[in-house]
């Protein structure tokens, strides 16, 4: 084995090398860093519904369009169909944010506005399936009871045990409940009859400017996010005094 000398200016040389070389490399990965963080942040996320949003509020909230097309398609109504305000939500059966608009402001909603005629909720299918793989069955579940009862206060009877056992999304389960309530859905679910309804509702979510959920479109009022109910209760004002 051959044992190498190296002499001190040597070392020094080849050290010094290594400082300048250290440096190059360096800079031009700074230099990388920097063209990168400035492309993503001058194009943005293009990519379409890709997660859950909690829009903000106040001074910091992102500028809407100030009025967006949603149709209330064929779906499910809750409330009076003749109330002046409708509110279309397209939401996620396994989204914690959609749950926590379920729980914390649906009710208030619903006895303020729903239950006394002035508005109505349409509620139509946005499932994120790269992040909630239970969402497109919930759905297609819950349109199979509305199909077998041939009524939205069944439909959303079942949408409300849906959330209620949001962490207990199952095939087996889904149709469990809907057996629970009276109706076998075990065919329409396996078959995926409901399938293309759901995926309908999705396109239409997005056509209608919705990138996460829940979205809502009150008299062609957009809102993003779990909202508290004051954000609602704003909008539905405003349109009960052009009513």
């Amino acid at each position: 084995m051959k044992e190498e000398n190296t002499t001190e200016s040597e070392k020094e040389l080849t050290i010094s090398i290594s400082k300048n070389s250290l440096w190059k490399y360096s800079t031009v990965v700074l230099l990388a860093i920097v063209v990168i963080g400035a492309f993503v942040m001058f194009t943005g996320d293009k990519s379409g519904a890709t997660g859950n949003i909690v829009a903000p509020t106040g001074n910091n909230a992102p500028s809407q369009p100030s009025k967006v097309t949603a149709s209330a398609d064929d779906d499910a109504v809750l409330g009076d169909a003749k109330a002046p305000v409708t509110i279309i939500e397209f939401s996620d059966y396994q989204c914690p944010f959609c749950g926590r608009f379920w729980q914390q402001t649906l009710p208030l909603i619903k006895s303020e506005y729903i239950d006394t005629g002035k508005a109505k909720l349409i509620f139509r299918d946005f499932p994120l399936t790269s992040i909630h793989p239970m969402a497109q069955p919930a759905s297609e579940a819950a349109e199979c009871v509305r199909k077998a009862a041939d009524s939205d206060e069944a439909y959303y009877e079942y949408h409300d045990t849906i959330f209620a056992n949001q962490a207990s999304l199952t095939l087996d389960n889904l149709k469990s409940w809907a057996k629970t309530q009276g109706f076998n859905i075990d065919s329409c679910l396996d078959k995926g009859e409901m399938r293309a309804e759901v995926q309908k509702d999705l396109k239409d979510a997005t056509a209608a400017g919705g990138q996460g959920t829940p979205y809502f479109v009150i008299n062609g009022q957009p809102l993003s996010g779990a909202q508290p109910f004051s954000a609602f209760q704003q909008i539905i004002e405003s349109e009960l005094k052009k009513a």
